[in-house]
């Protein structure tokens, strides 16, 4: 499959940003991307940014309960998102783990949800700076994988995100051979559980991509893509990131 660089404005972007949607697609009509590209804007632009890409950028959430209705006032179903446009959404996002205290049974439940809405996952698992330091991220990541993705996964309806914790919006990016030890490690994992279908499901990393490191990260083995965060929020880095994408993956 091809990479997919997708973009995570996370709690960022106002009406006026949709300029740089524009601008993206602008950008993708002169210079077809080599990857498959998808841009997460805040659930209050979704419907704005479908209708400002016009079928030229993919539309996602950030995040997605895990009933398709009910008395949750401030969610936001796997129904709501496909109904606005989205064709995907990431679930399980560290910061979604440290600052709602998401399980991964949680993860896993929103996954499922996004299946049943016809939306692709992107499930997330990363360590912090403690537990890589001690010797642990294989262990923590391939446990919250093993808990995070429900079966059922097939490579069109998931990819998995490798986002270290200590990385995301520090500046600081695991070396070539950190981030291919993780993402050998994830794919170990879904070939055991899921054989060929997890053979073919894409591996993304994410944690300070930026077009100076971008190249570098995705020639890595296994490295199906890029979850991007600040640099995707302006369509001149964002766009020279997509053009780093690796189209022999």
């Amino acid at each position: 499959m091809r990479q997919l660089i997708a973009g995570n404005w996370k709690m960022h972007g106002l009406g006026d940003a949709l300029g740089e949607i524009e601008a993206l697609k602008r950008m993708l009509a002169g210079n077809p991307p080599p990857a498959d590209v998808l841009v997460c804007p805040p659930a209050t632009l979704l419907t704005r940014a479908v209708a400002a890409a016009g079928g030229a950028i993919a539309m996602g959430g950030q995040d997605c309960h895990s009933e398709q209705k009910g008395a949750f006032t401030g969610d936001i179903s796997a129904e709501m998102l496909k109904d606005a446009g989205a064709s995907a959404v990431i679930v399980g996002h560290s910061e979604r783990r440290q600052y709602h205290g998401e399980t991964d049974g949680l993860v896993a439940s929103k996954a499922r949800a996004a299946w049943r809405a016809g939306l692709m996952a992107i499930i997330c698992v990363g360590e912090t700076e403690d537990q890589r330091d001690s010797g642990h991220a294989l262990h923590i990541c391939g446990n919250q994988l093993a808990g995070s993705v429900p079966d059922g996964l097939t490579a069109e309806n998931t990819a998995v995100a490798y986002e270290p914790v200590w990385a995301i919006g520090t500046g600081r990016t695991p070396t070539s051979r950190e981030i291919e030890e993780m993402h050998a490690h994830v794919r170990q994992s879904l070939v055991r559980r899921f054989g060929e279908i997890g053979r073919r499901t894409r591996i993304l990393y994410g944690g300070s991509v930026k077009p100076s490191n971008a190249a570098e990260i995705l020639r890595v083995a296994d490295v199906g893509g890029a979850l991007v965060g600040g640099a995707s929020l302006k369509a001149a880095e964002f766009g020279a990131i997509i053009a780093c994408a690796n189209p022999d993956a």
